[in-house]
């Protein structure tokens, strides 16, 4: 029992950033997966565990040691109007992101006890912007690590479904490498639902939230004592974090599978529609389950979307930024919080169908990785930036492989369009 205490203290901006991931556009892209293309693409949830870990844990090593954010790094070594562009594309996505997930979760909760759909995104909207800005920073964190168990209703799910274990066995092992443009392209939402910019940022700037919260710490290429410990505290946290993730995202995908295409259902557009569609072929238990994890997870990711968005502008222009700090210390960075949620919501009343464009923001956020994972892998292997702390040569190996991977899926989508 003090051994697992042990380990669970360890866990923070991994666990988290993995939870993230899985959040409701992340469940629409999932449950699209599964529903279009059945057990075919399962593959692709075990294929990007090892290359998440890897370019997670890049970004969290650039954090610690470093003592500074993604975008701080980028604006250091790079010229300006690289980082612009990166920020600008990140901050366009994360709006786009929130609005979607905000409009899942009122439609989630509509399915539950009914109402105003809209009326319950304006109240989530605003939960989440309350919490980060009204919450110490400590206290969010513990909220937060609460909130992942959320996702584990998606593995009760399995349990109330019945499942042909043998198929799973052998496609979750078998990349299916068809060519057709569909199916790349769905393998290239997934990939940028994975691996998405946003968790780059989020979990960096967590690593420095983590140094400022503790007065006797500092960034490890000043204060290089007791480095093996925090270095082997972000692995466990990443591992860990990422396999959460991981676990999660394979279980609502093959819960789709084994419901939905089975059931002759393909056409799934939002994580709310695939809740509803399992309430005939698997019961009411199931779509509850499917339905609440949406809103829990929601609430996980609306503020880590405009965090991780605050974080890049405030970073890029030196402005004063952190969880840690209270509203009037630090206007801007709390103003973007602020604009990015409301932004969001504002987005479910508009023409522009958030919704509809959500498959594509997953697509736009597998090209927008691309150069961003290459100016990180590029950061993390210069001595200048990291000191004595440069990547280790499996990690980069690693680094290298999850940038080269999610270029070719992007490269051989655009081939087949």
């Amino acid at each position: 029992m003090k051994r697992l205490r042990e380990w669970l203290r360890q866990l923070g901006p991994g666990l988290i950033t993995g939870a993230a991931d899985d959040d409701p556009s992340g469940i629409a892209t999932y449950s699209q997966a599964g529903a279009r293309f059945g057990f075919l693409t399962l593959w692709t949830i075990v294929f990007t565990y090892p290359l998440m870990v890897g370019i997670q844990l890049v970004s969290a090593r650039i954090g610690r040691v470093t003592g500074h954010g993604l975008a701080s790094n980028i604006r250091r070594r790079f010229p300006r109007p690289v980082l612009y562009a990166i920020v600008l594309l990140l901050v366009v996505a994360n709006t786009v992101n929130i609005a979607a997930d905000i409009a899942a979760m009122g439609e989630a909760l509509e399915l539950v006890v009914g109402g105003p759909p809209h009326g319950y995104a304006v109240l989530f909207g605003v939960i989440c912007l309350m919490l980060q800005v009204l919450m110490p920073y400590r206290r969010y964190v513990r909220y937060l690590k609460w909130l992942t168990l959320a996702l584990l209703s998606y593995v009760l799910v399995l349990l109330t479904i019945r499942v042909p274990w043998g198929l799973v066995a052998a496609h979750g092992v078998r990349p299916h490498l068809a060519l057709g443009p569909d199916y790349l392209t769905v393998v290239v939402a997934v990939f940028g639902t994975t691996i998405s910019p946003y968790l780059f940022f989020w979990q960096a700037a967590q690593e420095v939230e983590e140094l400022a919260a503790d007065p006797r710490a500092g960034a490890l290429a000043h204060a290089p004592e007791g480095a093996g410990e925090h270095l082997r505290r972000i692995k466990i946290d990443t591992y860990l974090g990422m396999a959460f993730s991981n676990v999660v995202a394979f279980c609502i995908m093959l819960a789709t599978a084994a419901t939905l295409n089975a059931g002759g259902v393909t056409d799934i557009q939002t994580s709310a529609q695939a809740a509803e569609a399992l309430r005939p072929l698997a019961g009411d238990f199931t779509f509850l389950l499917f339905a609440l994890g949406i809103i829990g997870t929601g609430l996980i990711a609306v503020p880590v979307l405009a965090g991780s968005a605050a974080y890049a502008v405030t970073e890029s222009f030196e402005w004063r930024r952190g969880l840690d700090l209270k509203l009037l210390e630090a206007r801007e960075f709390y103003a973007i919080i602020a604009l990015a949620t409301l932004g969001g919501v504002a987005l479910d009343f508009s023409p522009i169908d958030p919704i509809r464009a959500l498959f594509w923001s997953a697509v736009a956020n597998g090209v927008i990785a691309v150069p961003i994972m290459v100016v990180m892998m590029l950061l993390a292997d210069d001595r200048k930036v990291m000191g004595g702390f440069t990547v280790t040569r499996r990690l980069k190996a690693l680094g290298w492989l999850a940038t080269g991977t999610m270029a070719a899926a992007v490269a051989a989508m655009f081939a087949t369009w």
